[in-house]
């Protein structure tokens, strides 16, 4: 493997998937299951089309089984999964339909609600991982078809002791996957700072919600405004999805999959952006908080001294503490408006209403779009 990336002219690491690693555990357990010996290094194939070389771990091996783990190594794109360790254990049982049985065991979690890639009742090991394990194995079985007899099927259980746990720190309790992490990957390997995945996993909440049957939602940048929401609003969080700093790229996917009323509800540093039409408020990609304000409280006539005073601000919280003791505080309304405009000439469909809260620090509210509070009733 390639085994580093450059992006904007800085050196990072790529690393592999959980779905890459459940794959060759299970060729290593397999191959191990029929040798009987131990291997120290397993070799598999990715769809990216990169091969890799990855050390086997925690070896056991008996007449009945084997088993073993591969370490999880995200490279510089480390997530909650990040050193663990992916098990999987090869075992033969009386013959089923298939000649591969793939399930999970401990720590990885199991699907209850609709909407994703896998059903409901089963492991959440996503089907690129699945194809990838089966294949990884195909290649093994090839060489030792006498050893599976016809009266036996192969039985690979996958598991993460530290699942269980680890599960708790991404988006599967949201997603409806509980007791433990997802095997996932589409291409078998982690590209460095990668949006792309971070966006579609997004998007499968969105997807979820659908499916489910509803065709209103609730965007949030995130933790502040699913509080805010929760605790100011006393709307069902059933409704509610973040959508980190990609508002443009979730307002598209609403759009896509059908959904005709959105609420949004998120911090005036976030929000203040999506008035001037900034649809990513990562920093990194554009922060022009104090311009926008400037901007707006120089349009209702506030004076130089003022709003030198508000350019000073290093926060979008420190301005609002003027702006309170002020004559300007209705800016907050205005912005809110500002804000859905932009989104409905963002989104240019006249089927899809929308509505914006936006709040301090502290939760509490500043302003509101003009009927924002009719489409809040929506959703109680």
């Amino acid at each position: 493997m390639e085994e580093y990336v450059y992006i904007d002219g800085k050196k990072y690491r790529r690393g592999y998937t959980t779905g890459s690693c459940a794959a060759a555990a299970s060729k290593a357990s397999v191959h191990m299951f029929f040798t009987q010996q131990e291997i120290e290094n397993i070799n598999i194939d990715t769809p990216k089309g990169i091969p890799l070389t990855l050390k086997v771990k925690n070896i056991e091996i008996n007449k009945d089984y084997a088993s073993c783990s591969i370490e999880k190594d995200g490279g510089d794109d480390i997530d909650a999964t990040h050193t663990m360790d992916i098990f999987a254990k090869a075992e033969l049982i009386p013959k089923e339909e298939e000649e591969i049985i793939v399930t999970g065991g401990i720590g990885v979690g199991l699907v209850t609600k609709k909407g994703l890639s896998v059903e409901v009742g089963k492991h959440a090991i996503n089907p690129v991982p699945m194809k990838m394990i089966k294949s990884e194995i195909r290649k093994v079985l090839g060489e030792s078809k006498n050893i599976l007899q016809d009266d036996r099927s192969l039985k690979i259980t996958i598991f993460a002791p530290q699942g269980v746990e680890i599960a708790k720190k991404t988006f599967n309790p949201r997603l409806g996957i509980v007791g433990g992490i997802s095997i996932l990957g589409t291409t078998g390997i982690v590209e460095p700072m990668s949006e792309e995945g971070w966006k579609k996993s997004l998007s499968i909440e969105l997807e979820m919600k659908r499916a489910q049957g509803l065709d209103k939602i609730i965007l949030v940048p995130g933790n502040h405004g699913e509080e805010f929401i929760r605790e100011h609003l006393n709307i069902d969080m059933h409704n509610c999805v973040r959508m980190s700093n990609f508002v443009g790229y979730m307002l598209n996917e609403a759009k896509r999959l059908g959904f005709k009323k959105i609420l949004m509800a998120g911090h005036i540093g976030k929000f203040i952006k999506i008035s001037a039409g900034i649809f990513n408020t990562h920093s990194k990609v554009c922060d022009a908080r104090n311009e926008i304000m400037i901007c707006n409280l120089a349009l209702m006539g506030a004076q130089l001294e003022f709003l030198k005073e508000i350019n000073e601000c290093v926060t979008a919280e420190g301005a609002v503490e003027i702006i309170d003791n002020s004559e300007y505080t209705d800016i907050y309304n205005i912005l809110c408006n500002k804000c859905k405009e932009r989104v409905e000439q963002y989104l240019n469909e006249d089927d899809i209403t929308v509505e914006v809260y936006m709040f301090r620090m502290d939760k509490s509210l500043l302003g509101k779009s003009r009927d924002a509070d009719l489409l809040m009733e929506d959703f109680r």
